[in-house]
């Protein structure tokens, strides 16, 4: 009996440790079906000449640009936004070795937020569901680091998906105008912890004056 509990053990085990060994070696061979982006192609409204960025020479600007588009799910919006509301275009190629395997088209100034559209035909041959998304906010200083001429956007909301319209209002970027309201209403404050400075004072004296009475 104790033999055979060994036995089934010993199967087990074996049986495990190739499993093991199995995932170890087909991990490597699976990763290797899918290279990383070699880089991106940018053209677009205001460009003369296509913007080429390689991830051997630029992989900060490679890896920003190509997170501006590997979110997207299978399904876009139902409808197109009015093309009077996309502002510029510009398209970019996510190429893999020397192939170009991927094409987005990118509106970081349009009205309501940054839109991405994923046309169906893509270079690489493969049909893809067409559709409308909502981008990033980063989009638009995404681009211009990138080297895209577009206007610096120093308010842009780090991460998420929306709009790349003005999210700090004009009179909230002047300190010294917040300055002096902070100061005109500290007499206010001021005269508010007095008085209840003097309220609390007050109510405490009195409390002591009816139990020094009680207690005689």
């Amino acid at each position: 009996m104790v033999r055979r509990v060994r036995r089934l053990v010993a199967i087990m085990a074996g049986g495990l440790t190739a499993g093991v060994l199995t995932l170890g070696l087909a991990a490597p061979a699976s990763a290797t079906t899918k290279p990383p982006p070699a880089g991106v192609d940018i053209t677009g409204a205001g460009m003369a000449e296509p913007l080429h960025l390689r991830a051997d020479t630029h992989p900060t600007q490679v890896t920003a640009v190509i997170d501006q588009v590997n979110f997207l799910g299978d399904a876009g919006q139902s409808s197109k936004p009015d093309k009077a509301d996309l502002g510029p275009k510009y398209t970019i190629v996510v190429l893999v070795g020397d192939k170009p395997q991927q094409t987005y088209d990118l509106y970081p100034k349009a009205a309501g937020g940054p839109r991405i559209y994923r046309p169906a035909k893509q270079p690489d041959s493969e049909q893809a569901a067409a559709g409308w998304f909502f981008g990033r906010f980063t989009m638009s200083e995404t681009l211009r680091t990138a080297g895209v001429p577009l206007e610096r956007q120093v308010d842009a909301v780090v991460g998420g998906a929306g709009g790349s319209e003005r999210m700090i209002p004009e009179d909230a970027l002047d300190p010294a105008g917040n300055i002096d309201e902070a100061f005109s209403g500290l007499p206010r404050l001021l005269l508010v912890n007095v008085a209840v400075v003097l309220t609390i004072t007050f109510g405490l004296a009195g409390i002591a004056l009816l139990i020094r009475r009680r207690t005689r």
